[in-house]
């Protein structure tokens, strides 16, 4: 082998893992990308899930005093109901 062969077969190696280097962190740079992205949407449907279930807590804490109030509008009409017939 001479010397010709020898630096033909270093630069190839140099230009080979140059490629692999560039490629990689082009790769890289994309999956990035591609993982803020979904991380992004994914915080926005937690978001969004949040507020559901703040508003489900909500309303299940008013219903039960919907229900009594539903009760006692009910024996207000019975009463009501009763006097009118009574008359």
């Amino acid at each position: 082998m001479d010397i010709t062969s020898i630096i033909v077969a270093v630069l190839s190696g140099v230009a080979t893992i140059a490629t692999v280097i560039i490629n990689t962190k082009a790769s890289n740079k994309e999956i990035t990308h591609k993982l803020e992205t979904h991380q992004a949407v994914f915080d926005t449907k937690l978001d969004a899930l949040a507020n559901e279930v703040r508003e489900h807590n909500n309303f299940a804490r008013r219903m039960p005093v919907v229900e009594e109030q539903i009760k006692v509008i009910n024996h207000r009409l019975e009463d009501l109901e009763r006097e009118k017939q009574a008359r």
